[in-house]
Protein backbone atom coordinates (compact mmCIF):
# COMPACT_ATOMS: atom_id res chain seq x y z
CA UNK A 1 0.00 0.00 0.00
CA UNK A 2 1.59 3.29 -1.10
CA UNK A 3 0.67 6.19 1.18
CA UNK A 4 2.05 9.71 1.41
CA UNK A 5 2.58 10.18 5.13
CA UNK A 6 1.59 13.53 6.62
CA UNK A 7 2.22 13.96 10.32
CA UNK A 8 -0.10 16.08 12.47
CA UNK A 9 0.50 18.09 15.63
CA UNK A 10 0.71 21.70 16.77
CA UNK A 11 -2.74 23.15 17.05
CA UNK A 12 -3.16 26.69 15.71
CA UNK A 13 -4.35 28.69 18.70
CA UNK A 14 -2.99 32.00 19.96
CA UNK A 15 -4.13 34.87 22.13
CA UNK A 16 -2.00 37.16 19.94
CA UNK A 17 -4.07 39.01 17.36
CA UNK A 18 -0.93 39.58 15.27
CA UNK A 19 -0.43 35.82 14.93
CA UNK A 20 -4.11 35.13 14.28
CA UNK A 21 -4.12 37.76 11.53
CA UNK A 22 -1.02 36.20 9.96
CA UNK A 23 -2.57 32.74 9.95
CA UNK A 24 -5.77 34.09 8.41
CA UNK A 25 -3.80 35.96 5.73
CA UNK A 26 -1.79 32.92 4.64
CA UNK A 27 -4.46 30.23 5.13
CA UNK A 28 -8.04 31.53 5.51
CA UNK A 29 -10.50 29.69 7.74
CA UNK A 30 -13.02 27.37 6.10
CA UNK A 31 -16.39 28.83 5.13
CA UNK A 32 -18.07 25.47 4.53
CA UNK A 33 -17.98 22.16 6.40
CA UNK A 34 -15.22 19.60 5.88
CA UNK A 35 -16.10 16.03 4.97
CA UNK A 36 -16.24 14.79 8.55
CA UNK A 37 -18.31 17.86 9.54
CA UNK A 38 -20.77 16.90 6.82
CA UNK A 39 -20.99 13.25 7.94
CA UNK A 40 -21.42 14.19 11.61
CA UNK A 41 -23.69 17.16 10.83
CA UNK A 42 -21.56 19.37 13.07
CA UNK A 43 -22.53 22.98 13.55
CA UNK A 44 -19.53 25.30 13.67
CA UNK A 45 -18.91 29.03 13.47
CA UNK A 46 -17.32 29.12 10.00
CA UNK A 47 -16.14 32.42 8.54
CA UNK A 48 -18.59 34.15 6.19
CA UNK A 49 -16.04 34.35 3.43
CA UNK A 50 -13.41 31.68 2.99
CA UNK A 51 -12.41 28.58 1.06
CA UNK A 52 -14.36 25.35 0.84
CA UNK A 53 -12.17 22.48 2.16
CA UNK A 54 -13.89 20.07 -0.22
CA UNK A 55 -12.58 22.11 -3.15
CA UNK A 56 -9.57 24.07 -1.85
CA UNK A 57 -6.41 22.84 -0.15
CA UNK A 58 -5.15 26.17 1.22
CA UNK A 59 -7.57 26.36 4.12
CA UNK A 60 -7.66 26.24 7.89
CA UNK A 61 -10.15 23.81 9.38
CA UNK A 62 -11.94 24.44 12.66
CA UNK A 63 -11.31 21.40 14.83
CA UNK A 64 -12.61 20.09 18.13
CA UNK A 65 -9.95 20.01 20.80
CA UNK A 66 -9.84 16.84 22.90
CA UNK A 67 -6.71 15.83 24.79
CA UNK A 68 -6.72 13.20 27.50
CA UNK A 69 -4.37 11.26 29.74
CA UNK A 70 -4.16 7.47 29.47
CA UNK A 71 -3.29 6.05 32.89
CA UNK A 72 -4.24 2.81 34.66
CA UNK A 73 -5.63 1.82 31.23
CA UNK A 74 -8.29 4.51 31.69
CA UNK A 75 -8.85 7.98 30.30
CA UNK A 76 -8.49 11.12 32.43
CA UNK A 77 -9.15 14.69 31.33
CA UNK A 78 -6.11 16.77 30.40
CA UNK A 79 -5.51 18.68 32.56
CA UNK A 80 -7.10 16.59 35.30
CA UNK A 81 -10.60 17.88 36.06
CA UNK A 82 -12.87 17.50 39.06
CA UNK A 83 -15.45 15.07 37.69
CA UNK A 84 -17.19 11.99 39.03
CA UNK A 85 -15.47 9.93 36.31
CA UNK A 86 -12.07 11.14 37.52
CA UNK A 87 -12.85 9.98 41.06
CA UNK A 88 -14.11 6.62 39.74
CA UNK A 89 -10.95 6.13 37.67
CA UNK A 90 -8.69 6.99 40.59
CA UNK A 91 -10.59 4.98 43.18
CA UNK A 92 -11.60 6.05 46.68
CA UNK A 93 -8.21 5.47 48.34
CA UNK A 94 -6.20 7.41 45.73
CA UNK A 95 -8.76 10.23 45.78
CA UNK A 96 -8.61 10.59 49.57
CA UNK A 97 -4.80 10.46 49.57
CA UNK A 98 -4.72 13.06 46.80
CA UNK A 99 -6.98 15.39 48.78
CA UNK A 100 -4.92 15.24 51.96
CA UNK A 101 -1.70 15.52 49.98
CA UNK A 102 -2.96 18.67 48.30
CA UNK A 103 -4.02 20.21 51.63
CA UNK A 104 -0.54 19.52 52.98
CA UNK A 105 0.97 21.23 49.93
CA UNK A 106 -1.23 24.28 50.60
CA UNK A 107 0.08 24.54 54.16
CA UNK A 108 3.72 23.60 53.62
CA UNK A 109 5.28 25.15 50.53
CA UNK A 110 8.54 23.83 49.15
CA UNK A 111 11.26 26.07 47.79
CA UNK A 112 10.79 25.96 44.02
CA UNK A 113 14.36 24.94 43.31
CA UNK A 114 13.27 22.19 40.94
CA UNK A 115 10.43 21.17 38.66
CA UNK A 116 9.45 18.50 41.20
CA UNK A 117 8.86 21.08 43.93
CA UNK A 118 7.03 23.31 41.45
CA UNK A 119 4.51 20.54 40.71
CA UNK A 120 4.14 19.42 44.34
CA UNK A 121 3.33 22.99 45.44
CA UNK A 122 0.47 23.12 42.93
CA UNK A 123 -0.91 19.58 43.02
CA UNK A 124 0.37 17.81 46.13
CA UNK A 125 2.77 14.89 46.14
CA UNK A 126 0.21 12.16 45.37
CA UNK A 127 -1.14 13.76 42.16
CA UNK A 128 2.41 14.76 41.23
CA UNK A 129 3.48 11.12 41.51
CA UNK A 130 0.51 9.96 39.45
CA UNK A 131 0.40 12.48 36.62
CA UNK A 132 3.72 14.32 36.44
CA UNK A 133 6.70 12.45 37.84
CA UNK A 134 7.03 9.48 35.48
CA UNK A 135 5.78 11.32 32.40
CA UNK A 136 8.24 14.19 32.94
CA UNK A 137 11.08 11.70 33.37
CA UNK A 138 9.95 9.94 30.20
CA UNK A 139 9.88 13.24 28.31
CA UNK A 140 13.22 14.65 29.46
CA UNK A 141 15.17 11.56 30.42
CA UNK A 142 15.82 13.19 33.80
CA UNK A 143 13.97 13.10 37.10
CA UNK A 144 11.98 16.32 37.80
CA UNK A 145 14.09 16.88 40.91
CA UNK A 146 17.07 17.84 38.70
CA UNK A 147 15.12 19.94 36.16
CA UNK A 148 14.78 23.71 36.56
CA UNK A 149 11.42 25.03 37.74
CA UNK A 150 11.62 27.45 34.78
CA UNK A 151 10.08 24.81 32.53
CA UNK A 152 7.02 24.51 34.75
CA UNK A 153 6.77 28.26 35.17
CA UNK A 154 6.63 28.61 31.38
CA UNK A 155 4.48 25.63 30.40
CA UNK A 156 2.09 25.19 33.33
CA UNK A 157 1.20 28.81 34.07
CA UNK A 158 -2.19 29.07 35.72
CA UNK A 159 -2.75 25.29 35.89
CA UNK A 160 -3.16 23.99 39.45
CA UNK A 161 -5.69 22.26 41.68
CA UNK A 162 -6.95 25.72 42.61
CA UNK A 163 -7.59 26.46 38.92
CA UNK A 164 -9.31 23.07 38.46
CA UNK A 165 -11.60 23.70 41.45
CA UNK A 166 -12.38 27.23 40.27
CA UNK A 167 -13.26 25.94 36.80
CA UNK A 168 -15.45 23.16 38.23
CA UNK A 169 -17.41 25.47 40.56
CA UNK A 170 -17.86 28.11 37.86
CA UNK A 171 -19.52 25.48 35.68
CA UNK A 172 -21.70 24.25 38.55
CA UNK A 173 -22.79 27.81 39.23
CA UNK A 174 -23.31 28.39 35.52
CA UNK A 175 -21.76 31.83 35.94
CA UNK A 176 -20.56 32.00 32.36
CA UNK A 177 -22.24 31.48 29.06
CA UNK A 178 -21.17 28.37 27.20
CA UNK A 179 -19.24 30.33 24.61
CA UNK A 180 -17.45 32.69 27.03
CA UNK A 181 -13.82 31.57 27.14
CA UNK A 182 -12.36 34.88 28.24
CA UNK A 183 -11.01 33.44 31.49
CA UNK A 184 -10.85 29.74 30.68
CA UNK A 185 -7.50 27.98 30.41
CA UNK A 186 -6.84 26.96 26.83
CA UNK A 187 -6.54 23.34 27.91
CA UNK A 188 -10.31 23.68 28.42
CA UNK A 189 -11.03 25.62 25.22
CA UNK A 190 -12.94 23.49 22.76
CA UNK A 191 -11.78 24.56 19.28
CA UNK A 192 -8.65 25.50 17.38
CA UNK A 193 -7.62 26.04 13.75
CA UNK A 194 -5.64 23.54 11.74
CA UNK A 195 -4.26 23.43 8.15
CA UNK A 196 -6.10 20.94 5.96
CA UNK A 197 -2.92 18.96 5.18
CA UNK A 198 -1.08 19.38 8.47
CA UNK A 199 0.98 22.14 10.12
CA UNK A 200 3.83 21.94 7.60
CA UNK A 201 1.42 23.13 4.93
CA UNK A 202 1.25 26.57 6.55
CA UNK A 203 5.03 27.02 6.32
CA UNK A 204 5.06 25.79 2.73
CA UNK A 205 2.47 28.42 1.85
CA UNK A 206 4.41 31.08 3.75
CA UNK A 207 7.58 30.13 1.85
CA UNK A 208 5.72 30.44 -1.47
CA UNK A 209 4.53 33.90 -0.44
CA UNK A 210 8.08 34.98 0.43
CA UNK A 211 9.46 33.65 -2.86
CA UNK A 212 6.73 35.43 -4.82
CA UNK A 213 7.94 38.67 -3.21
CA UNK A 214 11.50 38.07 -4.35
CA UNK A 215 13.05 36.10 -1.49
CA UNK A 216 15.49 33.33 -2.34
CA UNK A 217 15.29 30.26 -0.09
CA UNK A 218 18.23 27.86 -0.14
CA UNK A 219 16.94 24.43 0.85
CA UNK A 220 18.83 21.38 2.19
CA UNK A 221 21.90 23.38 3.22
CA UNK A 222 23.87 23.20 6.47
CA UNK A 223 25.45 26.33 7.95
CA UNK A 224 29.10 25.56 8.71
CA UNK A 225 30.49 28.93 9.80
CA UNK A 226 29.43 32.49 10.60
CA UNK A 227 32.25 34.94 9.93
CA UNK A 228 32.22 38.15 11.96
CA UNK A 229 34.28 41.32 12.20
CA UNK A 230 34.12 43.15 15.52
CA UNK A 231 30.41 43.30 16.43
CA UNK A 232 28.78 42.27 13.14
CA UNK A 233 28.41 39.03 11.20
CA UNK A 234 29.61 39.61 7.65
CA UNK A 235 29.38 36.22 5.94
CA UNK A 236 27.56 32.89 6.25
CA UNK A 237 29.29 29.76 4.98
CA UNK A 238 27.19 26.69 4.22
CA UNK A 239 27.42 23.24 2.68
CA UNK A 240 25.00 22.19 -0.04
CA UNK A 241 25.31 19.11 -2.23
CA UNK A 242 28.71 18.38 -0.64
CA UNK A 243 30.14 21.71 -1.82
CA UNK A 244 31.14 24.78 0.21
CA UNK A 245 29.27 28.02 -0.45
CA UNK A 246 28.99 31.42 1.19
CA UNK A 247 26.78 34.47 1.15
CA UNK A 248 27.44 38.02 2.36
CA UNK A 249 25.33 38.98 5.37
CA UNK A 250 23.85 42.35 6.33
CA UNK A 251 21.40 40.86 8.87
CA UNK A 252 21.29 37.36 10.34
CA UNK A 253 18.10 35.94 11.90
CA UNK A 254 18.97 32.58 13.44
CA UNK A 255 16.61 29.80 14.49
CA UNK A 256 19.39 27.18 14.60
CA UNK A 257 20.19 25.60 17.99
CA UNK A 258 22.23 28.00 20.11
CA UNK A 259 24.75 25.21 20.70
CA UNK A 260 25.42 25.00 16.95
CA UNK A 261 25.25 28.75 16.42
CA UNK A 262 28.00 29.54 18.91
CA UNK A 263 30.21 26.76 17.56
CA UNK A 264 29.83 28.27 14.08
CA UNK A 265 30.93 31.77 15.09
CA UNK A 266 34.43 32.59 13.94
CA UNK A 267 36.50 35.73 13.45
CA UNK A 268 39.17 34.90 10.89
CA UNK A 269 40.96 38.22 11.46
CA UNK A 270 41.32 37.98 15.23
CA UNK A 271 41.12 34.72 17.14
CA UNK A 272 40.86 36.73 20.35
CA UNK A 273 37.29 37.74 19.44
CA UNK A 274 36.08 34.17 19.00
CA UNK A 275 33.86 32.63 21.71
CA UNK A 276 35.81 32.06 24.92
CA UNK A 277 36.24 28.54 26.24
CA UNK A 278 33.73 29.33 28.99
CA UNK A 279 31.08 30.37 26.42
CA UNK A 280 31.81 27.27 24.33
CA UNK A 281 31.53 25.03 27.40
CA UNK A 282 28.15 26.51 28.32
CA UNK A 283 26.89 26.20 24.74
CA UNK A 284 28.12 22.62 24.35
CA UNK A 285 26.54 21.72 27.68
CA UNK A 286 23.05 22.85 26.64
CA UNK A 287 20.82 19.77 26.71
CA UNK A 288 18.30 18.69 24.08
CA UNK A 289 15.77 15.89 23.82
CA UNK A 290 15.40 14.17 20.47
CA UNK A 291 12.18 12.77 19.11
CA UNK A 292 10.92 9.76 17.16
CA UNK A 293 7.46 9.12 15.84
CA UNK A 294 5.96 6.05 14.25
CA UNK A 295 2.93 6.65 12.06
CA UNK A 296 0.52 3.74 11.74
CA UNK A 297 -2.42 3.24 9.41
CA UNK A 298 -4.83 0.87 11.14
CA UNK A 299 -8.04 -0.93 10.31
CA UNK A 300 -9.33 -0.13 13.78
CA UNK A 301 -8.49 0.55 17.43
CA UNK A 302 -9.38 -1.73 20.31
CA UNK A 303 -10.44 1.21 22.49
CA UNK A 304 -13.70 2.90 21.58
CA UNK A 305 -15.38 6.21 22.21
CA UNK A 306 -17.07 6.30 25.62
CA UNK A 307 -17.55 10.08 25.63
CA UNK A 308 -20.63 12.02 24.59
CA UNK A 309 -18.73 13.41 21.59
CA UNK A 310 -20.09 12.06 18.32
CA UNK A 311 -17.41 10.50 16.08
CA UNK A 312 -17.20 8.50 12.87
CA UNK A 313 -17.29 4.72 13.51
CA UNK A 314 -17.33 5.56 17.21
CA UNK A 315 -13.59 6.22 17.12
CA UNK A 316 -12.03 7.96 20.11
CA UNK A 317 -12.34 11.77 19.73
CA UNK A 318 -8.82 12.64 20.95
CA UNK A 319 -6.29 14.73 19.07
CA UNK A 320 -3.54 13.85 21.53
CA UNK A 321 -3.37 11.18 24.22
CA UNK A 322 -0.73 11.63 26.92
CA UNK A 323 0.50 8.17 27.83
CA UNK A 324 1.17 8.13 31.58
CA UNK A 325 1.52 4.35 31.90
CA UNK A 326 4.90 3.89 33.64
CA UNK A 327 5.64 0.49 32.06
CA UNK A 328 5.84 1.75 28.46
CA UNK A 329 8.32 4.05 26.75
CA UNK A 330 5.67 5.75 24.57
CA UNK A 331 4.98 9.38 25.45
CA UNK A 332 1.96 10.44 23.37
CA UNK A 333 -0.44 9.22 20.73
CA UNK A 334 -1.86 11.43 17.98
CA UNK A 335 -5.05 10.52 16.13
CA UNK A 336 -4.68 12.05 12.68
CA UNK A 337 -8.36 11.55 11.75
CA UNK A 338 -9.25 14.08 14.44
CA UNK A 339 -6.65 16.64 13.35
CA UNK A 340 -7.85 16.54 9.76
CA UNK A 341 -9.75 13.83 7.87
CA UNK A 342 -7.81 14.84 4.74
CA UNK A 343 -4.59 13.46 6.22
CA UNK A 344 -5.87 9.87 6.37
CA UNK A 345 -6.54 7.65 3.36
CA UNK A 346 -10.14 6.38 3.43
CA UNK A 347 -10.70 8.03 6.81
CA UNK A 348 -14.15 6.46 7.21
CA UNK A 349 -12.69 2.93 7.14
CA UNK A 350 -9.20 3.40 8.57
CA UNK A 351 -7.58 5.32 11.40
CA UNK A 352 -4.18 7.01 11.32
CA UNK A 353 -2.20 7.44 14.52
CA UNK A 354 1.25 8.73 15.45
CA UNK A 355 3.17 7.16 18.33
CA UNK A 356 5.58 9.64 19.90
CA UNK A 357 8.81 8.78 21.70
CA UNK A 358 11.30 11.02 23.46
CA UNK A 359 14.87 9.80 23.13
CA UNK A 360 18.50 10.75 22.61
CA UNK A 361 20.28 10.68 19.28
CA UNK A 362 22.09 7.35 18.87
CA UNK A 363 20.44 5.67 21.86
CA UNK A 364 18.94 2.17 21.58
CA UNK A 365 15.65 3.47 20.17
CA UNK A 366 17.18 5.97 17.75
CA UNK A 367 19.43 3.28 16.28
CA UNK A 368 16.66 0.74 15.73
CA UNK A 369 15.83 -0.09 12.13
CA UNK A 370 12.45 1.30 11.09
CA UNK A 371 10.77 -2.11 11.00
CA UNK A 372 12.20 -2.99 14.40
CA UNK A 373 11.03 0.29 15.91
CA UNK A 374 7.56 -0.18 14.44
CA UNK A 375 7.31 -3.65 15.98
CA UNK A 376 8.41 -2.27 19.35
CA UNK A 377 5.85 0.58 19.20
CA UNK A 378 3.02 -1.77 18.20
CA UNK A 379 3.93 -4.15 21.04
CA UNK A 380 3.46 -1.25 23.47
CA UNK A 381 0.03 -0.51 21.96
CA UNK A 382 -0.90 -4.14 22.51
CA UNK A 383 0.41 -4.00 26.07
CA UNK A 384 -1.90 -1.05 26.75
CA UNK A 385 -4.81 -2.78 24.96
CA UNK A 386 -5.15 0.12 22.50
CA UNK A 387 -4.52 -1.64 19.18
CA UNK A 388 -3.49 -4.98 17.69
CA UNK A 389 -0.61 -5.71 15.32
CA UNK A 390 -3.09 -7.54 13.08
CA UNK A 391 -4.78 -4.21 12.32
CA UNK A 392 -1.63 -2.50 11.00
CA UNK A 393 -1.88 -1.66 7.28
CA UNK A 394 1.15 0.57 6.86
CA UNK A 395 3.75 2.50 8.88
CA UNK A 396 6.34 5.25 8.65
CA UNK A 397 9.10 6.33 11.09
CA UNK A 398 10.56 9.83 11.48
CA UNK A 399 13.51 11.00 13.63
CA UNK A 400 13.85 14.65 14.71
CA UNK A 401 17.09 15.94 16.25
CA UNK A 402 17.00 18.60 19.00
CA UNK A 403 13.20 18.67 19.06
CA UNK A 404 13.06 19.90 22.64
CA UNK A 405 15.55 22.31 24.25
CA UNK A 406 15.88 21.14 27.87
CA UNK A 407 16.11 22.99 31.18
CA UNK A 408 19.03 21.40 33.03
CA UNK A 409 22.85 21.06 32.88
CA UNK A 410 24.30 24.40 31.68
CA UNK A 411 20.85 25.92 31.04
CA UNK A 412 21.23 27.80 34.34
CA UNK A 413 23.98 29.83 32.63
CA UNK A 414 21.88 30.81 29.60
CA UNK A 415 22.05 34.48 30.55
CA UNK A 416 25.79 34.45 29.75
CA UNK A 417 25.08 33.09 26.25
CA UNK A 418 22.38 35.70 25.67
CA UNK A 419 24.74 38.46 26.77
CA UNK A 420 27.41 37.16 24.40
CA UNK A 421 25.07 36.79 21.42
CA UNK A 422 23.65 40.28 21.97
CA UNK A 423 27.13 41.67 21.28
CA UNK A 424 26.51 41.05 17.57
CA UNK A 425 24.44 44.01 16.42
CA UNK A 426 23.05 42.31 13.29
CA UNK A 427 22.27 38.90 14.87
CA UNK A 428 18.73 38.10 16.02
CA UNK A 429 17.91 34.77 17.69
CA UNK A 430 14.35 33.48 17.23
CA UNK A 431 12.28 30.33 17.59
CA UNK A 432 12.36 27.40 19.99
CA UNK A 433 15.93 26.28 19.37
CA UNK A 434 17.11 29.77 18.46
CA UNK A 435 16.35 30.88 22.01
CA UNK A 436 16.66 27.49 23.75
CA UNK A 437 13.15 27.96 25.09
CA UNK A 438 10.30 25.46 24.88
CA UNK A 439 7.95 27.91 23.14
CA UNK A 440 4.76 26.99 21.38
CA UNK A 441 4.47 27.70 17.67
CA UNK A 442 2.77 31.09 18.04
CA UNK A 443 5.40 32.37 20.44
CA UNK A 444 8.18 31.18 18.14
CA UNK A 445 6.55 33.21 15.37
CA UNK A 446 6.27 36.22 17.66
CA UNK A 447 10.02 36.17 18.33
CA UNK A 448 10.60 36.46 14.57
CA UNK A 449 8.04 39.26 14.24
CA UNK A 450 9.67 41.17 17.10
CA UNK A 451 13.08 40.65 15.45
CA UNK A 452 11.78 42.21 12.22
CA UNK A 453 10.38 45.15 14.20
CA UNK A 454 13.80 45.70 15.80
CA UNK A 455 15.45 45.59 12.38
CA UNK A 456 12.97 48.08 10.91
CA UNK A 457 13.49 50.42 13.88
CA UNK A 458 17.29 50.00 13.70
CA UNK A 459 17.18 48.88 17.33
CA UNK A 460 20.10 46.97 18.84
CA UNK A 461 18.13 46.25 22.03
CA UNK A 462 17.16 42.56 21.69
CA UNK A 463 15.36 42.28 25.06
CA UNK A 464 11.88 42.46 23.53
CA UNK A 465 12.73 39.37 21.42
CA UNK A 466 14.15 37.37 24.33
CA UNK A 467 11.21 38.34 26.55
CA UNK A 468 8.48 36.84 24.34
CA UNK A 469 6.50 34.33 26.42
CA UNK A 470 7.97 35.28 29.78
CA UNK A 471 4.75 36.75 31.15
CA UNK A 472 3.40 35.12 34.29
CA UNK A 473 -0.06 34.13 33.02
CA UNK A 474 -0.52 30.83 31.25
CA UNK A 475 0.62 31.24 27.66
CA UNK A 476 -2.41 29.49 26.19
CA UNK A 477 -5.07 31.38 28.08
CA UNK A 478 -7.49 33.10 25.78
Amino acid sequence: MEIEWIFGGHRFFSKSQVINDLWQEIMPVQSKPSKDDIILNREKSFSKEGPDPEKDDVVMLIRNRVSRIYYLKKFFDYPVSLKLQTIKNMGAIRTIKSGFSYLKACLIKKEESSLENFYINRFGKTLYSMFFEKYTEKLWGRHPSVISADWGAQRVKGISIKAVLKDAFSKIGNNKSKNDTSKVETSLIEEYKYPKLGPGQFYEELAKRCESLGAKIIYNANVSKLIFDNDKISKVEYIKDNSNNNVEADIVISSMPIKDLINCLSNVNSKDQNPTQQILDIANGLPYRDFMTCGLLLKDLQIKNETKIKTINNNIPDCWIYVQEPDVKMGRIQVFNNWSPYMVEDFEKTIGIGLEYFCQENDEYWNMKDEEFKDFAVSELEKMKIASKDDVLDFHVERIKKAYPAYFDTYSQMSQLIEYLNLFKNLYCVGRNGQHRYNNMDHSMLTAIEAVRCIKDSSIDKSIIWNVNTEKEYHEEK
